[in-house]
């Protein structure tokens, strides 16, 4: 057969319709001839006969033979595969183009597509600003997700403006415009945007709550029912699925081996703060305990605990969601408790790889972790009351005291300090806030004006995240009439300072709908009352468990008027303030709140619990844990628990 003549007749079949006769001759001419040119027409032919996924294969080789058309027949090749759902293969086509010099829109938007479905968020900077700058729409309405990722990125802030420019009438940019307005304070733009939002909500137009996430909606909504029509980073999960989950055989031992998945395993984050010690008191003999680590290097660095006292540890930086998955099937776990969900740089996307016969959502997200495979969402009755059950898919573990761990252990203890230190006025009442800046919400913000207006001898100290969040603080409390030097700003301060610091101010007043959670406890732990307001979803319920778990219920404030009203009685009470300061101090060793051990053995109670469930093949249900008795005598704050190298136990493993 002659090349040329073959070549040309495929070439007419195709331009005149005729693609299976195309089809036939091509077939043919491969045989001998196998050049760029020829696997080009063969995925173009196979393209108009509707067999996308033979085409992507198709251009993919016409790529690899190079010629003049080669790069573009891989980025065809690269579009159609991730068209067809196929992953690996779109992935690594975008992979070697990226790494050829040819990153345009088109694969930045395949990569980040399927970086963000596999909640790989440590790899999605170099493609944020390609798609935001690009004029495709569906490029765009991914620049918008990407950019949630970070909103104290200051390049991502910027984009982020630029794109609610572009389109101000896209109700997905209005949203990200909010979370980047919302970092920084910028209360006036806050509430004028917020309005317009919460207009289309009243009137019944819910769908726009799918151009926000499940996480930055409790930022700003409260509502638990609305929370849940937020849109989820995973594709929809179904029954099926969960059920083949649930009825795998398994492998049970005489240990229950629970797997934590986190890349907050190092000292200094805030979860580790609470975590710590909680790990170090497992049971060894009725627990075997391997901790999941995605954290980086940076992380790593900043660790200066002895890690290898929380369990064993496996790196899987740089695994896909599918080996690790495997890894962990391979290690029998049990139960995996995931202590990260829609957060920052998470790895929550593998409980939808089938791991466990138990998965269990704890700590690190307080909510419903959307179209997510898990069988329990760990709380306690204030942040997870029977009202709340409707709103999420996952059944609840109740914790008789608190959810939140602590550790009074390697958490610093507070340190006399005096006000001079941090610049406070001597002979004034200090109210304090140190919740993060995204927080703060215009509707606390005016409540904190009315008491300061009411407490004319009083001043609020704040802490202020960043430059511009404390500009947009002074700016606002301005304009409500608060003169400046009753609102003191401070920076933030080593762990200890911070600690120290508590004591300084008489009343912390905390944020909704979003509430201090950490912070709570570090402010209770440092001699500081905390004001709260009832909440509505978990986010807003934190302080209101940590308060009753410390014996200071009276703190939580039912609505609005009594936040305010109460705050400003304290604050002409002053013996009010010193004897809810003398409760801290009589309850801190005492009291549930920070007894480590006490919430050690109520959390391994409830994964035996869940465990004897599977064992059984009943389905999760929810699961009230028995409270153990009250203490009448303070816990220890000592650190008496062997080492690993003393017992011969825990082992670093390094997998990626």
């Amino acid at each position: 057969m002659n090349s040329m003549v073959s070549f040309s007749a495929a070439s007419k079949d195709y331009q005149s319709g005729r693609y299976v006769k195309s089809l036939e001759t091509l077939n043919a001419l491969l045989e001998t001839q196998k050049d760029s040119k020829t696997y080009g027409l063969l995925a173009k032919t196979l393209l108009q006969l509707g067999m996308k996924a033979d085409a992507a294969r198709a251009f993919a080789l016409a790529g690899e033979a190079g010629g003049s058309s080669g790069i573009e027949f891989t980025r065809r090749a690269a579009a159609l595969h991730h068209e067809c759902g196929n992953e690996e293969d779109a992935l690594l086509l975008g992979l070697r183009l990226m790494a050829q010099g040819h990153l345009d829109a088109d694969i930045a938007y395949i990569l980040a597509s399927i970086y963000q479905e596999r909640g790989r968020d440590d790899l999605l900077s170099p493609f944020r600003k390609i798609l935001a700058e690009s004029g495709n729409v569906e490029h765009t309405r991914l620049a918008v997700r990407l950019l949630r990722n970070d909103p104290n990125d200051q390049s991502q802030a910027f984009l982020a403006r630029s794109l609610f420019k572009r389109f101000p009438d896209i109700v997905s940019m209005r949203m990200l415009y909010l979370i980047f307005a919302r970092a920084v304070c910028d209360l006036t733009s806050v509430k004028r945007h917020q309005r317009l939002v919460d207009e289309l909500l009243a009137k019944g137009e819910h769908d726009i709550l799918q151009h926000d996430t499940e996480f930055y909606v409790l930022q700003w909504c409260g509502d638990e029912a609305l929370n849940r029509l937020a849109k989820g980073r995973h594709r929809p999960i179904s029954e099926a699925h969960v059920a083949e989950r649930r009825s795998r055989p398994h492998n049970w031992s005489s240990k229950i081996r629970i797997g934590y998945l986190s890349n907050d395993l190092f000292d200094d984050h805030a979860t580790m703060k609470l975590l710590r010690r909680v790990l170090e008191l497992h049971d060894r003999d009725r627990f075997e305990v391997t901790l999941y680590c995605h954290t980086d290097e940076k992380g790593i660095a900043r660790n200066k605990a002895d890690r290898s006292r929380w369990g064993n540890i496996v790196r899987i930086v740089g695994m896909t969601d599918e080996e690790a998955a495997t890894l962990m099937r391979e290690h029998e776990i049990d139960v995996l408790v995931d202590l990260k969900g829609p957060t920052f740089e998470t790895r929550y996307s593998i409980l939808n790889h089938s791991v466990a016969p138990v998965h269990v959502s704890w700590l690190g997200f307080p909510g419903s972790a959307i179209d997510t495979d898990l069988d329990y969402i760990i709380g306690d009755r204030y942040v997870l009351p029977e009202t709340s059950k409707p709103h999420y898919h996952e059944k609840f573990i109740r914790l008789p005291d608190t959810y939140q761990p602590n550790d009074p252990v390697h958490r610093p203890r507070p340190r006399a300090a005096g006000r001079a230190e941090f610049g406070l006025p001597e002979d004034k009442f200090v109210f304090a806030s140190f919740n993060g800046s995204r927080k703060i919400t215009p509707a606390t913000v005016d409540v904190w004006c009315n008491i300061l207006r009411r407490a004319p001898d009083s001043v609020l100290w704040v802490l202020a995240m960043s430059p511009a969040a404390e500009a947009n603080l002074k700016q606002y409390f301005k304009q409500q009439g608060i003169p400046t030097k009753r609102v003191i700003f401070c920076p933030r301060a080593d762990y200890q300072t911070h600690i120290d610091r508590q004591q300084a101010a008489d009343l912390a007043l905390d944020t909704w709908p979003y509430n201090g959670h950490t912070t709570t406890s570090e402010q209770l732990w440092g001699g500081l009352p905390v004001l709260t307001l009832k909440g509505t979803n978990f986010a807003s319920r934190v302080s209101e468990s940590l308060l009753n778990a410390i014996g200071l219920p009276e703190l939580v404030a039912p609505d609005v008027q009594r936040y305010e009203d109460l705050a400003v009685e304290l604050y002409e009470n002053p013996e009010r303030i010193e004897a809810l300061k003398q409760t801290i101090e009589d309850n801190r060793h005492i009291k549930p709140l920070f007894d480590a051990e006490r919430f050690c053995r109520h959390i391994e109670t409830a994964y035996e619990m869940a465990v004897a469930r599977a064992k059984q093949g009943l389905v999760p249900d929810h699961i009230d844990v028995p409270a153990r008795p009250v203490r009448n005598e303070p816990f220890s704050v000592e650190d008496t628990i062997a080492t690993p190298a003393e017992t011969g136990g825990y082992k670093l493993f390094d997998f990626g």
